[in-house]
């Protein structure tokens, strides 16, 4: 039950969050401001929900050390984008005609940090911690990363080759990162960093969004593979490569510090959560 409760507070919060915001897009200002509301909100559900379901310290949402890693996430988040954009560009398939527009970007800032946020708390907080605690880390990574992709099929621009790309980087790259640090602080930093890279900087497409034109006013074209099409640079190959090397380090990260959770039985679980302090 307390999955179901958990998903339902989060879930709840963004969902309503996320109508509140899209209805005044147009205001950049506005949006920023209810977008700051939203990850606020979202976060001090999360907090509250785990404790009344779990009756535990919420670690993985701990304070201390909070904006060092949604700092330190982002900056890895736009780089690895960057680096995308930059080998698209040296095929010839990204143009920068000048200057977009700065206060759609800033309204997309805000956008991206909500969605970052409430993702994050619901996927990687919710759904594959109490996953990973059944089936152990590699399991629950497979199966919420392919959850993951299949979610994004929905937006309008989606193609299968786009989700497939998704569940790979974001369920991989993501998840690998909350397993190393076993904080959501740093997965909220890397999904934050990339959606800004990708609207907010670069002015592409962002899983098959509809994105708005962000900071640049900027042109992509050529083979789906290396650009990702309508779908966004999201579903290009070298988004796959990087993303995929990303999650490598840290699963190795994870692993030598013993984070990792192997597969245990039924009775296994049972005697290790009698052994967690209440």
């Amino acid at each position: 039950m307390r999955l179901i409760w958990q998903l339902l507070a989060v879930a709840a919060v963004g969902f309503a969050g996320g109508q509140a915001v899209m209805a005044v897009q147009g205001d950049p200002w506005l949006t920023l401001a209810l977008s700051a509301a939203v990850v606020v909100l979202s976060v001090l559900v999360y907090r509250w929900v785990v404790r009344r379901t779990e009756r535990r310290r919420v670690t993985e949402l701990d304070w201390q050390g909070a904006a060092p890693a949604v700092a330190l996430g982002t900056a890895v988040g736009v780089g690895l984008f960057g680096l995308v954009i930059m080998n698209i560009a040296f095929l010839g398939f990204y143009r920068i005609d000048g200057l977009g527009s700065p206060m759609s970007a800033l309204g997309l800032l805000g956008f991206m940090a909500a969605v970052a946020v409430t993702e994050e708390l619901m996927w990687r907080g919710v759904l594959f911690r109490i996953i990973e605690e059944r089936t152990g880390t590699w399991i629950a990574l497979v199966l919420t990363g392919v959850a993951f992709g299949l979610a994004h099929m929905i937006n309008p621009n989606a193609t299968l080759w786009g989700a497939i790309a998704i569940a790979i980087e974001a369920g991989g790259m993501l998840t690998a990162a909350y397993v190393a640090t076993r904080s959501l602080w740093l997965p909220i930093g890397l999904h934050f960093g990339w959606n800004l890279a990708a609207s907010a900087i670069f002015s592409t497409e962002v899983s098959g969004n509809h994105t708005p034109q962000g900071l640049l006013d900027a042109v992509m074209s050529g083979p789906v593979l290396v650009t990702g099409g309508e779908f966004g640079p999201e579903g290009s190959a070298y988004s796959i490569v990087f993303c995929l090397i990303a999650t490598a380090v840290f699963l190795w990260i994870a692993r030598r510090r013993g984070r990792l959770v192997p597969f245990r039985r039924r009775a296994e679980r049972a005697a290790a959560a009698n052994t967690l302090p209440q």
